[in-house]
């Protein structure tokens, strides 16, 4: 056996990342699933008329809105977990 140093390895360049800022993040993140600012852009809506018809004192409009904006949050979550299943079985 030599008694000499080991042979070097073999030194593959390490992939370098670039810095991602909030707007690509944003981009990026959208086109991986639309369907979740899509739900929140809904929710947003809805609430923002409930509560504008509740100011107006039509109260019956705005319970409706309210109850629509609990399925806009429930469609939101579902497009979420949906999205994250995806990804999942996607990077297996």
């Amino acid at each position: 056996m030599a008694s000499g140093p080991p042979p070097p390895l073999d030194t593959s360049p390490l992939p370098t990342f670039t810095e991602e800022g909030f707007g690509d993040k944003f981009l990026r993140k959208t086109r991986e699933n639309p369907l979740v600012p899509l739900g929140c852009l809904c929710t947003v809506g809805v609430l923002a008329y409930g509560l504008i018809s509740f100011k107006r004192g039509n109260t019956r409009r705005s319970q409706l809105m309210m109850r629509a904006r609990i399925l806009a949050q429930g469609f939101t979550f579902a497009a979420l977990l949906g999205g994250v299943a995806a990804t999942a079985i996607k990077s297996r």
